[in-house]
């Protein structure tokens, strides 16, 4: 894991090594270890590294043997071993034992069909002087970042946005209107949509080449299902049997494959248990686990957590986290994160990384993914429910199976049934047209709309997120069963801007800690596409396959307990116990005046009516929505656009120039 960017020249000035240390300098909590940079008259590459693989020869950035193709790499290739050994039997010397010198000779042997091959996450520059060209490529799931801009004449590629406003004073800093509404639609954007204007995020499974032909981006990946009907014709216990043979070899690579001690997170739920006991099997002895305990009972899982690390017998360390907390790390929170949020949730899991940081640990291996791609969520429950009323609108008996849906929420959206069915039963008709799962969640959300400032609207224009996206569908969407298609949308919106962005990288590497996601695995992925929906979905009983693997190797206190998906305090934060200064400043109507998003009654209405509930306890979804969704845009426009970041030049210990 590491930070990398850099400067190509299309016209304008060469990049300076001044720019590309401040760049490196911004990156320098993605890679405490050393900093590297390389540049000619044409490209600069930076590098912060954070050293988990081949510590003592690894450095960046690194080239082949005649110096004429350099590369500078974030992330990890868990299957750099068998390509190593593929790439040496077909001529290709190896002077370093790091997965970074076998991206340089897969794309000297393989070009854009080397990406395909790989089994990693990754964000990659690679610099071409004899061809010059230059080839940015992205992980299939986005799990690392990587940010486009041209300015200036030139084109600037960083794993961060602060990197671009470090090195240069002169790079545009605006919201994006775009971006922001999207944001406030689908709780994230949809790359290549950023939150600043020109900037984009490059594609998760695309590979960006620049030269002087022009531009060439192609999606080598996107999530993919057989043909409604046409799935694996697997029963549950093949399947089962499938899918723990796959799970166990990415659980194996991921916490094998490191110079370095890895860890595990441990949520008390099925997804981090089966992550942590599959881990314990390929090392063959304990490890440390980490988990994140609340001061509020409703969010804290502490009983399931130490269920499982007494099972493991593993070093296990607990952080408690406070409302408190989470106001005092909010700032911060944004900050890393470059982008609004919806939800308080990544706090807490910035105060658990600096944990696993302060034990020496850097790299974790979490749950994360497995929701999405064995359909854990709710939200496909919901899905399946509407879907069965819809063949009978009628029935009386049908949207009694409403109640079993979010039944760990205090203020449940089914607990007032007159209210939940009208809200659930809506649309109805449109049960056969694409989104229609997500269509109560995206409704709920763009809600919030109604705090834009008129001068926002007008910005904004015509601009429909929903209908971008839809209109954005591959061709044989239609094809796919409902659940499928929910589970392609439910990837594409959330899982790489938020989950694994907001709450996953950005989180970790603000402790310069390495996340590592087996459920996220390539072929792990690919054999998830293929199994029949009732083998994920059974009835109402999601991930299905997974709790039939789990047993004999996890407590059945794990494996029968109901889902109960992290949360975290969310505006209750805000608006009890001593205010953090930096609530009112931010909220005040001067500050929402400048940031030029919001209407400033609107949002002092908005903190008004939160103040006088505060006693309750609770509010409303829409109303925590809305607030930590005016606080973090607001604070964004603070940090990163009213206020130049500046970032100290970072010193270089492998300096190569041209």
């Amino acid at each position: 894991m590491c930070g990398i960017a850099g400067i190509l020249a299309l016209g304008g000035a060469p990049p300076t090594l001044g720019e590309l240390r401040r760049m490196a300098g911004a990156l320098h909590h993605r890679g405490p270890d050393e900093h590297g940079a390389y540049r000619d008259e044409r490209c600069g590459l930076a590098h912060a590294r954070l050293s988990i693989i081949d510590l003592s020869t690894g450095q960046q950035p690194l080239s082949n043997e005649d110096g004429t193709l350099w590369i500078s790499f974030n992330g990890e290739i868990f299957d750099y071993v068998e390509l190593r050994a593929e790439l040496t039997r077909a001529g290709h010397h190896f002077r370093t034992a790091s997965d970074t010198e076998v991206i340089v000779h897969a794309w000297e042997e393989w070009g854009e069909a080397a990406f395909p091959r790989m089994n990693g996450q990754w964000a990659v520059a690679l610099w071409d002087r004899k061809a010059r060209r230059l080839i940015l490529s992205r992980d299939r799931v986005g799990v690392r970042p990587l940010y486009v801009a041209e300015h200036a004449g030139r084109l600037w590629f960083a794993s961060e946005l602060k990197a671009f406003f470090a090195a240069d004073p002169s790079f545009p800093r605006r919201l994006d209107p775009r971006g922001i509404d999207e944001t406030f639609t689908f709780w994230s954007v949809v790359p290549p949509q950023s939150v600043f204007e020109q900037v984009e995020e490059l594609e998760p499974g695309t590979t960006l080449i620049v030269s002087a032909d022009g531009r060439s981006r192609r999606r080598y990946w996107h999530p993919s299902y057989p043909t409604r009907g046409e799935e694996a014709a697997l029963t549950t216990d093949e399947a089962a049997q499938a899918v723990a043979t796959t799970l166990e070899r990415a659980t194996s690579l991921r916490m094998l494959r490191a110079d370095v001690p890895v860890g595990s997170y441990l949520s008390g739920g099925l997804d981090s248990s089966l992550v942590a006991a599959l881990a314990l099997r390929a090392r063959g002895r304990g490890f440390q686990t980490f988990s994140l305990r609340f001061e509020d009972a409703e969010y804290d899982e502490t009983t399931h957590q130490r269920t499982m690390a007494e099972h493991l017998g593993s070093e296990h360390h607990e952080v408690v986290c406070s409302k408190a907390d989470i106001a005092r790390l909010f700032p911060r929170v944004v900050l890393h994160a470059e982008r609004p949020l919806l939800r308080t949730a990544p706090a807490p899991l910035l105060l658990l990384s600096e944990l696993v940081r302060q034990t020496g640990t850097k790299v974790v291996l979490t749950g994360e993914g497995a929701d999405e791609v064995f359909a854990g969520y709710d939200l496909f429950k919901e899905g399946k429910v509407r879907r069965f009323c819809a063949r009978q609108p009628s029935s009386k008996s049908r949207p009694r199976l409403l109640d079993a849906l979010y039944p760990y929420l205090t203020r449940s959206p089914v607990a007032q049934r007159a209210v939940a069915r009208q809200f659930f039963l809506q649309g109805l008709s449109e049960a056969d047209q694409p989104g229609f799962a997500h269509a109560t969640r995206w409704r709920t959300t763009s809600a919030l709309k109604r705090l834009y400032a008129a001068s926002f609207v007008e910005r904004l224009g015509a601009f429909d997120a929903k209908r971008r996206l839809l209109d954005s569908l591959p061709d044989d969407f239609s094809r796919w069963s409902p659940l499928s298609q929910d589970q392609y949308l439910e990837t594409r919106t959330l899982l790489s801007g938020y989950l694994l962005s907001s709450q996953g990288d950005r989180m970790l590497m603000a402790s310069s800690v390495e996340g590592r996601f087996p459920f996220l695995d390539r072929d792990v992925m690919a054999l998830a596409a293929t199994l029949p929906p009732s083998v994920k979905l059974r009835g109402l009983d999601e991930k299905h396959v997974l709790k039939k693997l789990g047993r004999g190797l996890l407590p059945q206190s794990i494996l029968q307990r109901s889902k109960q998906p992290y949360r975290a305090p969310d505006a209750l934060a805000f608006v009890t116990g001593p205010r953090a200064a930096y609530v009112d400043e931010v909220l005040s109507a001067r500050a929402v005046v400048d940031a030029g998003v919001f209407d400033p009654t609107r949002v002092a209405q908005l903190w008004a009516k939160c103040q006088a509930q505060a006693h309750q306890g609770q509010f409303s979804n829409a109303d925590n929505m809305a607030l930590v969704g005016v606080l973090s845009t607001q604070l964004l426009h603070q940090q990163l656009v009213a206020t130049r970041f500046e970032a100290s030049e970072a010193p270089l210990r492998t300096e190569v120039t041209f």
